[in-house]
């Protein structure tokens, strides 16, 4: 990753540096003016030694522009290119093994344009570096003691949530890194809101690359939007840690601690955190599956419909996570430790985490199905209290026996412990207005779920140059058990009038078990200097067993009466083998890569009640092709084929009927096939560096042939009967553009964004085929502008436009805006002062299916005072929904069906906090730049 500079630079030459040790890596790349981009000749290239800058190897560009520079050992470096009237060009340049690298094109800048466009060294706010958008963080103002998520919200083209789910640049981000390193494993709350703005350095955001294309060398399309925290390196040795606790109205708390301890590449890390404002200790992305491998990055699409969703059944329909729905209450702790030794030969990496969470709610819902020739009105409240105590934890062990080959070893795991009640009560009305039901429900479990998984990867590089073999295993284990009552009483009406009851009361045991075992083979082969040969094999046997039995009380009151009717016992395996070969082309700008792998399929299916068994074959494709061209380093444009087999899930295919809601019954489909999905995708990106401009693109195509989908019949008296069930004409288009821009003259940030879904879907409703349109689509912009200890604010405006039909009733479609307003403000005053506005302003007009007008603005203040040196105290007053008008509330469309919903939701209080920012960092590593 490099960045042109306009500073001088000092270096000693050696007069007798030791050579290189074997085996050295080869460095290449090119040198081309960045305005004109025509390829410069002669120019100067360095490699320097980053402790001392004393040179390592020197060349110069040859006629296209081109350099090599050979043997270059492994360790940490500066590369340096310089080129009469173009200001010096320098970046860290770090070298793992001997593998090739190849750097992105390195555009030089005139010295002219730099000081034209009044650019310093070291100060910009914003800059590219290769594939990478970098942030400079203390460009973009924050409070004291503010966290890295506040820090998040003020940079351009990213967005953050009120759940603490970041958005860059359209794309949903995955990984939150700090110093490249996982942190507290794949939860990036506790990075984004426990972590301080005013210890990260620099903000990056890029798509990173598979493990397998990192290892091999060879692009293999894989990306995840990832944004990495590159800490002050005065932040990298000794502890640090914040300690906040705040005590509200109404009895609203908010206690929270972390200290981290950091040596050289040592990382300790202890939190905890006791709450019920829902804003903290509750994670947007932590996995209720911990049957996924973390070796995601290899390419596992095949095994795609196979790994099981062990945590949740369907009788215990609770997560396990807050949602946003309801009052939370949450205690959780952790420990992180993270550890490199023998020169980055060996490394380790772990979590433990252990969480408490109780939420309660009560919500309305409002829905409306449409049929062929009539519709149904339905009301419903439900008030539910669930509870989890939730153990995790996960860790990885890495060594590298030599520069060509690798072991990492991975493992994680967890269990769960669920306590679930919810009541219902509904009525359904005929488009008359006329009764048709009346349900009341009461649903209690209790649950254990437990999860053991591993993996094994080893990597090896051969003599020939891009000639590599993996090996990954992996094995994934749960174990999950659920009992419960179910006691129900529905009566039916005849155009209001009352025909007959119908009572349930029944106790629910279901055991399920899942085990898993797949190995993968990697080979590449290089074919030539530019293109490549990617072959793989992979073995995988996925074994599930289901055991569900509803028992009816006997005379004597007791529940040991089998309902064969809601009972099964049903085992599901399935074997695949997987063969592939994909070819890649690379040359300077050009990547081309192509191919295909074939899976060979075969279900198990074994009825054990019913003493049946069938067997079943299928063949499986997986299709895929890219094209990218990268005009510059700034700017690149890629568009991707993916075709992949989706299996139905065991609780789709398990022959039983489910009554856990006696007015919507579910039936397994035993004879469900795989489905097709077919993905296109476009990106492109543009940024320039002196304007501080970028656009970002991107847009996807998604098609499905048999896609799993549902069918329902619902019968007069309003009951639905629900199969999955396999349909064509499913297909959706989604796209997304953003522009932003610096008005340098204003010293404000700009940005201009745009949206779009459109999907259709199938289904079979009363026999009927149906296709619903649901469209929807949003325009909106962004400002932010600081002033250094003065102000800084920002506002985030946005319309929607949703528009949704059925084809089995034209009659009835849904159309409406809404509108949504974010701004932000701090003003710092004088004594240390602060204040803090932001608010959200919501606008949902009225239509004629959703006759409610639900508008309400959420406005935040908080009055803060700074105390002690580097302000490492902060204590405030801050309230929440100040007017008072915080409305838990969405709407949906979906097939035939259109709901309202409202839930609980925290609103107004008032709580006084005090943040302790504590430090003691040790004596930063030198800094030769």
């Amino acid at each position: 990753m490099i960045v042109a500079v306009f500073l001088p630079f000092h270096y000693a030459i050696s007069q007798s540096a030791p050579p290189p040790k074997p085996p050295g890596a080869l460095v290449k790349g090119m040198v081309t003016d960045s305005t004109e981009k025509k390829n410069l000749s002669g120019g100067s290239v360095l490699i320097l030694q980053k402790t001392d800058s004393i040179i390592i190897k020197h060349t110069r560009t040859d006629k296209t522009g081109n350099f090599q520079l050979k043997d270059i050992p492994p360790g940490h470096y500066l590369l340096l290119v310089t080129y009469p009237s173009y200001a010096d060009y320098v970046d860290d340049l770090e070298i793992k093994d001997s593998l090739p690298h190849t750097l992105p094109p390195i555009g030089l800048v005139l010295k002219s344009k730099l000081l034209e466009a009044v650019v310093v060294s070291g100060n910009k706010a914003i800059r590219m570096k290769g594939d990478t958008l970098e942030f400079k963080a203390d460009s973009f103002h924050t409070q004291a003691g503010a966290t890295v998520e506040e820090l998040l919200k003020k940079l351009p083209g990213i967005q953050v949530d009120s759940k603490g789910q970041i958005t860059a640049q359209g794309q949903t981000v995955k990984k939150v890194l700090v110093d490249g390193e996982e942190f507290f494993g794949d939860d990036p709350t506790l990075v984004t809101q426990n972590l301080r703005a005013d210890m990260v350095d620099k903000v990056q955001v890029y798509d990173k690359k598979s493990e397998q294309a990192n290892f091999t060398g060879i692009d293999d399309g894989q990306r995840d939007k990832t944004i990495n925290l590159k800490l002050k390196d005065n932040k990298k040795n000794g502890y640090f840690g914040k300690l906040s606790a705040g005590q509200g109205s109404d009895g609203f708390y908010d206690y929270e601690a972390m200290i981290n301890y950091f040596r050289k590449k040592e990382k300790i890390a202890v939190y905890g955190i006791t709450s019920n404002t829902g804003k903290t200790g509750l994670n947007w992305q932590e996995r209720d599956n911990y049957g996924q491998s973390m070796a995601g990055n290899f390419d596992y699409d095949e095994l795609n419909g196979y790994t099981f969703n062990g945590l949740n059944n369907d009788f215990e329909s609770w997560d396990g996570r807050y949602n946003g729905q309801g009052l939370p209450s949450v205690k959780t702790g952790g420990l992180h430790y993270n550890n490199k030794w023998d020169d980055d030969r060996q490394s380790v990496n772990g979590n433990y985490k252990v969480m408490q969470l109780d939420v309660h709610n009560f919500s309305t819902t409002n829905s409306k199905n449409i049929l062929p020739d009539s519709f149904y009105f339905n009301n419903q409240n439900q008030r539910s209290f669930d509870h989890i105590l939730r153990h995790t934890t996960d860790g990885s062990y890495e060594i590298k026996f030599d520069s060509t080959s690798t072991l990492k070893l991975m493992a994680n795991g967890g269990m769960d412990h669920k306590d679930t009640y919810n009541n219902f009560t509904s009525e359904a009305l005929a488009s008359d207005s006329s009764l048709v039901n009346r349900n009341t429900r009461t649903i209690s479990t209790i649950g254990d779920n437990r999860a053991v998984n591993s993996d094994l990867l080893w990597k090896k590089r051969m003599a020939k140059k891009g000639r590599t073999l993996s090996v990954n295993i992996r094995e994934n284990y749960s174990n999950n058990t659920s009992t419960g009552v179910l006691g129900s009483t529905t009566t039916f009406y005849d155009q209001g009038t009352f025909t007959r009851d119908s009572i349930v009361d029944q106790h629910k045991d279901f055991h399920t078990e899942n085990v898993l075992f797949d190995t993968k083979i990697t080979y590449t082969e290089p074919l030539s200097k530019v293109s490549f040969l990617t072959a793989t094999y992979s073995l995988s046997v996925n074994n599930s067993h289901s055991n569900r039995n509803s028992y009816n009380r006997d005379a004597g009151g007791k529940y040991t009466s089998l309902d064969s009717l809601y009972s099964n016992d049903y085992q599901f395996n399935v074997l695949t083998n997987t063969g592939g070969l994909n070819y890649t082309f690379l040359k300077k700008k050009w990547r081309v890569a192509a191919g295909s792998g074939i899976g060979f399929t075969r279900f198990d299916q074994r009825d054990i009640h019913a003493d049946t068994n069938t067997q079943r074959r299928f063949v499986n494709w997986y299709p895929n092709a890219s094209l990218s061209y990268a005009f510059s380093a700034q700017k690149n444009i890629e568009v991707r084929y993916n075709g992949s087999m989706n299996q139905p899930s065991l609780n789709q295919i398990q022959p039983i009927r489910t009554n856990d809601d006696p007015l919507n019954i579910i039936v397994g489909n035993p004879g469900l096939k795989p489905e097709f999905r077919h993905r296109i995708n476009f990106f492109y990106r543009d940024y320039k560096l002196l304007s501080e401009r970028g656009i970002w693109m991107n847009a996807s195509y998604n098609f499905t042939q048999n896609a799993l989908s549902n069918s329902s019949n619902i019968d007069t008296s309003g009951k639905r009967t629900s199969q999955t069930v396999n349909v064509d004409g499913n297909h959706s288009l989604n796209g997304y553009l953003s522009y932003d821009r610096k008005l340098k003259k204003l010293g404000m940030y700009t940005g201009l964004f745009a949206n779009f879904n459109l999907n259709a879907n199938s289904s079979i409703i009363n026999n009927l085929k149906n296709t619903t349109n649901s469209n929807s689509y949003t325009f909106g912009f962004s400002l932010y502008k600081s002033k250094d200890k003065k102000y800084d604010a920002s506002i985030r405006p946005s319309a929607t436009y949703t528009d949704s039909r059925s084809s089995i009733n034209t009659q009835t479609s849904t159309k409406y805006w809404t509108y949504t307003i974010h701004p932000d403000l701090n003003i710092y005053l004088p004594l240390k002062f602060y204040v803090h506005a932001d608010a959200d302003v919501n606008l949902r007009p009225k239509t004629a299916v959703f006759t409610n007008n639900l508008n309400n603005t959420l406005l935040n203040a908080s009055l803060g005072k700074k105390f002690l040196k580097n302000d490492a105290l902060v204590i405030s007053l801050s309230g929440n929904d100040l007017l008072n008008q915080n409305i838990g509330f969405n709407r949906n469309t979906y097939s035939n069906f259109i709901s309202q919903n409202t839930f609980s939701t925290i609103k107004r209080y008032f709580m006084l906090t005090a943040v302790w920012n504590f430090t003691k960092a040790g004596t930063p590593a030198p800094n030769n730049r």
